[in-house]
Order: C-alpha cells, then sequence, then structure tokens
C-alpha cells in the first residue's frame, strides 16, 4: 500500500509530467503557423520529428509502457475512427478489408519471422514476435496521416477498415505467441482455431451488445452532453469488459464504434446532439493523437537501434516485401470475387501507406522481461516503426501526386465554401421574400438588398460552374457530397419517426447501394 503522502506526491509528478508532454504537443502545433516550411510536414509526424531531437538530448518526457497505449489512448482512438467510418462504403469493400485484415496478418508474421530466422539468424520465437508486432498497419498512424492529405474517400474506407480489423488480428496472434514461447500454447489446429473463434466471438458478441443496446438506451431521452459522456464511458468500458472476459477488446472497440456511428446516433441521437458527439471525439483524437506520436519519438534509444541495425534492416526490408505480397496478392483475389475492383494505382498507395505505429510499440513492449530476446524485440520493433513514420510517412505525398491520387484539397474547400455561402444567402433570399409581403423597412432599402444577394447568388454560380469546367475532377466529388446529403435528410427522417413512436425500427436507406449510383 502506498502512503497518502507518497500517493499524493506521485499524483503531483505524473500531473507535470502529463501538462509537460501536453505543453510540447501543442506548440508543435503551433510551428506551422509560425514557419510556412513546417506545413509541408504532417501534423504527426512533425511530432515524431520532435519527439526524436528530445529523445537524442536524452529528455524523457515520460515512460511510456503498454498499459498505458492499450488501455488509455487506444480505446479513444479506435472509437473515433470507428464512429467516422460509414457503414454504406465499408460493406462495399468488405471482401478486400477482410482478406487483408485477417489473411494479411498471417501473411506478414510468416514472412517477417522466416526472414528474420533466415537471414539475421533469430531464434524462431524471437522472430515470430517481432513478425506479430508488426503484422498490423496502425489506425493512430495512418487515420490521422491520410485525413491530413485529404485522400480520395474509398482509399480512406480501404486502409482505415483494414487498419482497425488487423488491430484485433495481431494482437490475438501476438498473445498466443507468447502462450507458444513460454510454453503454455497448445499447438493443435482445433485449438488454435476455437481459441481465435473465442476470443474474436467474444469480442464481436460483446460490441454488438453494448452497441446496440447503448443505441436504443439513447433513444429514451435527450441530452447532450450525457451522450457525449457516454460514448466515452463506452469506449473505455467496451475495452476493459472485453477484456476482463476473455475477447478482443480491441475488435469490440470497433464495432462497438461502428455500431454508435451509423446506427445509433442516427435513431438515438438528433442532429445536433450528433454534432456535438462528432466534434468531441475530433477533439479527443487530435488531443490523443498530439501526445502518442510525441512520445513515439521520445521513447528511441539510439544506442540500442545502432547495436541492432542488422536485425533492423532485414526488419524493414521484411515488412515491406510482405506488405507487397499481401496487398498484390490479396488485391488480385478480391478483384476476382468481389464486385469494385481496386487499381493497381490505389493498391501501391495501400501497400507504401501501411505505416507501424503505437499498437507494434505496445505490444514488444508487453514482451515479458524474462523472455531472453526481449531487447531485441523491442529494438526492432521502434527501428521498423521509425522507419514505416519518417520514409514511407514523409514521401507518401508524393506517392499519391505520382500516381494522381491525391484530391485537390483547396479547390474541394473553395467549392464547399461557395455552397455554404450559397446556402446562407438563400435563406437570407428567403427572409427577405416574407417580409416583402409584410413590408416593415424603407422599399428602397429592401430592393437594394434583394439586388445585392441575387447578384452574390448569380456570381457564385458562375464561380461553381468555372470550378466544374477547370476542374474535371471536381465532378465526381460533387456527387459525392450530393449522394451524402441525401442519405443524411433520409435517414434523420426516419430517425424522427423512430424517436416520436410512428416506427418501430429504422429502415434500410433506399437511397444507399445502388439507386444513388445510377
Amino acid at each position: 500500500m502506498i502512503e497518502p503522502g507518497l500517493q499524493e506526491i506521485l499524483i503531483e509528478e505524473n500531473l507535470k509530467q502529463f501538462l509537460l508532454v501536453l505543453s510540447v504537443s501543442l506548440s508543435v502545433a503551433t510551428l506551422p503557423q509560425i514557419f510556412s516550411w513546417f506545413r509541408k510536414i504532417p501534423y504527426t509526424l512533425l511530432l515524431v520529428i520532435v519527439g526524436l531531437g528530445l529523445a537524442l538530448a536524452d529528455v524523457r518526457l515520460i515512460n511510456l509502457s503498454p498499459q498505458l497505449i492499450l488501455l488509455i489512448f487506444l480505446p479513444p482512438l479506435l472509437f473515433e475512427a470507428a464512429w467516422n467510418l460509414k457503414w454504406s462504403r465499408l460493406k462495399q469493400d468488405l471482401i478486400p478489408i477482410g482478406l487483408y485484415a485477417v489473411v494479411g496478418v498471417v501473411i506478414a508474421i510468416a514472412g517477417i519471422a522466416l526472414s528474420l530466422n533466415q537471414f539475421a539468424q533469430i531464434a524462431l520465437p524471437t522472430a515470430l514476435l517481432i513478425g506479430a508486432s508488426l503484422s498490423a498497419t496502425d489506425p493512430v498512424s495512418v487515420t490521422a496521416l491520410f485525413r491530413e492529405l485529404g485522400v480520395g474517400k474509398r482509399l480512406t474506407t480501404l486502409m482505415e477498415g483494414e487498419s482497425l480489423f488487423n488491430d484485433g488480428m495481431a494482437v490475438v496472434a501476438f498473445g498466443f505467441l507468447i502462450a507458444f514461447s513460454q510454453g503454455t500454447a497448445n499447438l493443435t489446429f482445433q485449438a488454435i482455431f476455437t481459441q481465435l473463434l473465442l476470443v474474436v466471438g467474444i469480442g464481436l458478441g460483446t460490441g454488438g451488445l453494448i452497441g446496440f443496446g447503448i443505441s436504443y438506451l439513447t433513444q429514451r431521452f435527450d441530452l447532450p452532453l450525457v451522450e457525449q459522456s457516454l460514448t466515452l464511458v463506452v469506449a473505455y468500458g467496451t475495452y476493459l469488459i472485453t477484456e476482463e472476459l476473455g475477447g478482443s477488446g480491441v475488435i469490440a472497440v470497433v464495432i462497438t464504434g461502428l455500431i454508435l456511428g451509423n446506427f445509433g446516433s442516427l435513431i438515438g441521437m438528433n442532429p445536433r446532439t450528433r454534432i456535438i458527439v462528432s466534434e468531441f471525439w475530433e477533439f479527443l483524437a487530435f488531443f490523443v493523437n498530439s501526445i502518442v506520436f510525441l512520445l513515439i519519438g521520445d521513447q528511441i534509444r539510439f544506442a540500442s537501434l545502432g547495436e541492432n541495425i542488422g536485425a533492423i534492416s532485414v526488419t524493414i526490408a521484411a515488412v515491406i516485401g510482405t506488405r507487397a505480397i499481401a496487398i498484390y496478392g490479396l488485391g488480385r483475389l478480391s478483384n476476382r470475387f468481389a464486385k469494385s475492383e481496386i487499381p493497381i494505382a490505389e493498391q501501391t498507395v495501400l501497400w507504401w501507406g501501411g505505416l507501424r505505429g503505437a499498437v507494434s510499440i505496445a505490444l514488444a513492449l508487453s514482451v515479458p522481461e524474462s523472455f531472453e530476446g526481449r531487447e531485441l524485440v523491442i529494438a526492432s520493433v521502434f527501428g521498423t516503426v521509425l522507419f514505416t513514420l519518417l520514409v514511407q510517412g514523409l514521401t507518401i505525398q508524393p506517392v499519391l501526386q505520382k500516381l494522381n491520387l491525391l484530391q485537390k484539397q483547396p479547390m474541394r474547400e473553395r467549392y464547399l465554401e461557395i455552397i455554404a455561402r450559397q446556402a446562407a444567402l438563400s435563406r437570407v433570399l428567403q427572409r427577405l421574400t416574407e417580409i416583402e409581403q409584410h413590408p416593415r423597412v424603407e422599399i428602397e432599402f429592401y430592393n437594394y438588398q434583394v439586388s445585392l444577394v441575387k447578384g452574390e447568388l448569380t456570381r457564385l454560380q458562375e464561380e461553381i460552374d468555372q470550378l466544374k469546367t477547370e476542374y474535371p475532377e471536381l465532378l465526381p466529388f460533387i456527387t459525392d457530397q450530393l449522394r451524402e446529403e441525401l442519405l443524411a435528410i433520409e435517414a434523420d427522417t426516419y430517425a424522427e419517426f423512430v424517436r416520436t413512436g410512428r416506427l418501430n425500427q429504422e429502415l434500410p436507406l433506399f437511397l444507399d447501394g445502388e439507386s444513388l449510383e445510377s
């Protein structure tokens, strides 16, 4: 037991460390506003670079542990990504995402382990743990980076979907391999398959029960701040409960986030509450990401990396090679059986954009102290994560530009600004029409306002037409925006009927699927 006085001192020290980390992170966030050159570097990667600078100066902000990542950082990041992942988009690419998230993990573990065993003479148990730690792309890294770069929604969905689900598979595989290395695992195929079904099944079941339960619970009241707080409790509670039951907490949080984001927020929250909750999770994701990426760089031990440079080099080559085999091989298989084809250009981005991050580090750090090759596992994983974040992360934008897959961000933002102004001025014009029927102002002032608004609306429409002419690639984006608007209107109407008791359950969206594609 810790004495009360000592406990207070520990709390105070932890608070000071936390505030120091947060201050450094927020200071980094302001750099692009002060120095324009830094705008070329995505914010998350800039944090890693600053963290590396601190590590080089031997300034350690905080001791990063697997418990800190898996219990504190990971649940909200997984929940936020799943909350914003549209089911209508996810189900269109469920086959390739499933192949990448399940079979891709197996390919990565086997390929990395065999490469390390054959070319670096590393013992197979150690090589397998390195492979399992690096087998999953990290949603913390990938989603943050892709959102900043403005990647197309389909490509983003493929990357997010894969990274969300393969995290769960990697954690399950890592747990089994730890048991194998300690001699406590049953190696029969039936035992492995049964254990896998049990862990994944508990995760899916618990996540589904909690997700649908909270969805129907929020139908009974309309308290935005309570519902916002409830989602935070659910993110952590789902993870902890599922892990306690012996299931995959990662999979459970993803399923709960998907259900609440695509179902619960429609039937149990009014539009205003949905906006409040979404903005809260956007802030929380930024907040946690800022800490995670800074600490990844700050935890690097350069001496350890230098001592294991050979193993790290083989690991990096194996990670890139197995990723290529998984993406191109499974992509070809998916294109043959799935309705939606993934072009080679998009597969190339999925290959090169397969960054590793916090989850890989958490798994490496969770290797037991008694394991003989623990330091080698940690060094290999940290070195590979650093390579993927800095080399692949900093070059993904040129790759996207070379393949003509990077959206014209300024052009899209300008279009959205015009649409917003059009909507606002249209409402102003409607109000002026109402005033005309019940005049309360001088006619000259009224006519001037009408002429002013109509003139601006005409100019805005001309600018939209000019954008369409100059940038034909804007047309799919415009269509996509309209599609989402129509789907939102239909979904909000069904949700209103459910809330008022005129409908027992939400109807499937008529406009979803091919009806809007035609």
